[in-house]
């Protein structure tokens, strides 16, 4: 049974923002965990390049494009579906932050965010729901999991009002998705990363030793980390699991809910 409960072999998976940071860290995962990946990039140099590298160990295919809002959810999935007719595991991951003074927040900063964070995820699941479907079953359920944020379930005192706003509407999201598409074999789950480092991240990039000290864990984000809870909740591992968020943060989300 170990042999596989952890395997992604013969399953088919799409990451969105998978070119790098955290959704370059669950596809390596899930190439190595023997999965056909696709990944999409707004930049097409870096999905490709990505895609290239990752070959090197897996099936990687490139599917570069804007995502962005429920246009750009329904124009990836058709780019799929010329690929493939069933998707064993949905990843949404891209994402996209502001941070601006509370009186100087822009809409223009408020809707790029949500757009990207909230209205992709659920009009791309939509836009693929005949696909994931089509590759469900009780004994191997399809997967959604969402790539949410610890500033969804515990404040950041950083001004990124749209962001912490829609990676906590993820989260519930991802619960109201979860009760209602289980019931078809499509469990939908999400991860909730703390620091790991990336582009979106830089403090975590740029200065993991100085804010070692203040997780309890005492480090940041390894790829290792992120690829497994990925690859637990993608695989027969996590076939139980529905409208549940996987924090992954070595604690400091319950360091913070006083400030």
């Amino acid at each position: 049974m170990l042999d596989t409960l952890f395997s992604l072999e013969g399953r088919t998976a799409l990451v969105t923002g998978g070119s790098r940071g955290i959704g370059e860290m669950i596809a390596e995962g899930y190439v190595r965990a023997g999965a056909k990946v696709y990944i999409t990039a707004r930049k097409a140099p870096d999905c490709l390049a990505t895609a290239e590298r990752l070959s090197k160990l897996g099936p990687c295919i490139a599917l570069p494009g804007d995502a962005s809002g429920a246009d750009g959810a329904r124009a990836l999935a058709a780019k799929y579906l010329e690929h493939e007719d069933t998707l064993d595991i949905l990843v949404n991951n891209a994402g996209a932050a502001w941070g601006a003074p509370f009186d100087e927040f822009p809409e223009s900063g408020w809707d790029k965010v949500m757009d990207l964070n909230v209205k992709t995820p659920f009009f791309l699941a939509q836009a693929l729901h005949g696909a994931l479907k089509a590759a469900a079953s009780a004994e191997r359920p399809a997967k959604i999991i969402n790539i949410a944020s610890i500033d969804g379930l515990s404040v950041n005192m950083m001004e990124t009002y749209s962001y912490a706003a829609s990676k906590s509407g993820l989260i519930h999201l991802t619960r109201r998705m979860g009760v209602e598409l289980a019931k078809e074999h499509i469990m939908v789950s999400a991860i909730a990363p703390g620091a790991f480092a990336s582009k979106m991240n830089k403090v975590a990039r740029d200065h993991g030793d100085a804010i070692a000290p203040g997780i309890p864990a005492q480090r940041i984000g390894e790829p290792s980390d992120m690829a497994g809870a990925a690859i637990f909740l993608a695989s027969k591992a996590g076939d139980y699991v529905a409208g549940s968020t996987l924090t992954v943060d070595g604690g400091v989300s319950h360091t913070r809910s006083g400030f």
